[in-house]
């Protein structure tokens, strides 16, 4: 019932702040109000008006984190940002897979995965992200990338590509 909820309770979200203009007081009253039905949230997170975020009993936010516009978050697992996190716009994390059952992917229900990005990162324009990734720490994922389980998890990294890989070393000062 309470998932229900909250999937109401966010649709109400984004249906009566959607024509609020993109401004920081305006973003961060929409974080906030999207982190009341959050497991936690953090100072200064700040919303786009046309950001998806669904199944909010399932988020982990930290302080600072930036969500632009067209993002779309789904999923049933642990989405779990910590601080200082920016996602460009149309980016998609999916933390949540359909099982292959009956010959078909879809009547099955949908097996939770968890996704973590990790403090600092910067997910750039239109990537997506998969369950059971970690993103590491002050790392960026290139336009247009897709980071999936399988892609190297190293600290400090430009990572591009589908499936993303690192590119170069960051020096981060």
């Amino acid at each position: 019932m309470k998932h229900k909820f909250l999937l109401l309770y966010s649709f109400f979200i984004r249906s009566l702040l959607f024509f609020l203009p993109d401004m920081p007081f305006i973003m961060r009253f929409r974080g906030w109000l999207y982190g009341l039905g959050m497991n936690h949230c953090g100072v200064n997170f700040q919303v786009s008006h046309s950001a998806i975020i669904n199944s909010l009993e399932c988020y982990y936010i930290g302080d600072n984190v930036y969500i632009a516009n067209f993002c779309n978050f789904i999923g049933n697992g642990l989405i779990k940002i910590e601080s200082e996190v920016i996602f460009g716009p149309g980016v998609v994390i999916s933390a949540g897979n359909h099982q292959f059952l009956n010959n078909s992917f879809r009547f099955s229900k949908s097996k939770p995965l968890n996704v973590t990005i990790k403090r600092g990162s910067w997910i750039a324009a239109n990537c997506t992200i998969v369950g059971e990734c970690v993103f590491p720490t002050e790392s960026i994922l290139a336009a247009n990338s897709v980071f999936i389980k399988k892609s190297i998890n190293k600290p400090n990294s430009l990572y591009g590509g589908n499936p993303a890989r690192v590119i170069k070393s960051l020096k981060i000062k």
